[in-house]
């Protein structure tokens, strides 16, 4: 996508970042006037920029608005791919949604689809996803990995793993993952992935992966709260939720060129690492009834194995997962 004068300015400004750079030197690197650059300055304080003017030393930024726009994620992102094409929202209905519809036109692998504000998310069998106003992160990520249908559950274990990967290089704390797709901190969900799939027959076109990372969120509706956490919550700060987005996305690359050429082993040793449920007795509540036994691992399909206690180890490929009281 080409750069406008006024993003051009911004990356000036980001690359030096605590300096002053003169207005002169901006105007010669932009090929434009003083005043378009004074002007473009003035657009970016309206964005929620502060940007200090000194006379005879020029401009610099002192802080940023807390947004997640396409610049401000692709700078200083160490990836190849992942994020390198990003469409971003104030509000749209479904990230996911959106995904899809760029996937079906042709958008090229890694391509983030990321917005502000969701006023239809959702996760597994339909169900909402609060997605209040600028204090979580809820974006998809093309992929188009040439895998089989039955392989796809795969990439939202990994993509679990990335995101507990990246919370620790954030924030330092540890996360845990409880299958298929929740993020605990704390005993408390963090974060959900909903996996989703274009294909016919036997052939992927195109995986969504559609996730949402509780960052800034200081409370949650009633039925939530006892269920729900966030890194403030956690942390009684205000975490710079670009900061875990790049995280993020650099943590899935890695994980998913390795998944790529050397399967899926060293993703399932990890998950299995980072698994509340493994070793604990659980209660697996699928379509024809509840479960109760012995989580024992997963298997390289990503199906979960539930050993009763009559010995009978049971696959689980869909279910709501209890983590039986200890009381």
């Amino acid at each position: 996508m080409a750069s406008t004068l006024r993003e051009k300015l911004l990356q000036i400004l980001y690359e030096n970042e605590g300096e002053f750079i003169s207005g002169q030197k901006i105007s010669e690197m932009l090929d434009c006037s003083r005043t378009a650059v004074w002007k473009n300055i003035e657009e970016l304080r309206k964005e929620g920029f502060e940007l200090e003017a000194v006379q005879k030393k020029g401009y610099r930024i002192i802080s940023k608005p807390d947004r997640l726009a396409e610049h401000d994620i692709q700078f200083n992102l160490k990836t190849k791919t992942f994020g390198q094409i990003v469409y971003a929202y104030e509000s749209i209905t479904s990230t996911q949604e959106v995904a899809k519809q760029l996937s079906v036109e042709g958008a090229k692998e890694g391509t983030i689809v990321v917005a502000e504000e969701q006023t239809k998310g959702r996760g597994r069998m339909n169900r909402p996803w609060n997605s209040k106003k600028s204090d979580g992160i809820y974006f998809s990520l093309i992929l188009k990995p040439k895998i089989s249908i039955q392989e796809a559950p795969q990439l939202t274990l990994l993509a679990a793993v990335g995101i507990v990967r990246a919370i620790k290089k954030v924030t330092d704390l540890d996360c845990h993952i409880k299958w298929p797709n929740d993020v605990l901190l704390n005993g408390r969900k963090l974060v959900g992935i909903l996996t989703e799939l274009q294909a016919e027959a036997d052939q992927i076109h195109s995986v969504m992966i559609g996730i949402g990372i509780n960052v800034n969120q200081k409370r949650f509706p009633k039925e939530l709260e006892k269920i729900a956490t966030s890194l403030y919550l956690q942390m009684n700060k205000k975490i710079e939720r670009v900061q875990v987005l790049q995280a993020v996305l650099e943590e899935l690359e890695e994980l998913y060129e390795d998944y790529i050429q050397y399967g899926f082993d060293v993703v399932k040793m990890l998950w299995e690492s980072y698994a509340i449920s493994i070793g604990k007795e659980i209660h697996a509540h699928t379509l024809r009834g509840t479960i109760t036994g012995t989580a024992k691992g997963i298997t390289k399909q990503g199906v979960l194995l539930l050993e009763d206690a009559n010995g009978v180890v049971h696959e689980i490929y869909s279910a709501d997962i209890e983590i039986a009281s200890t009381k």
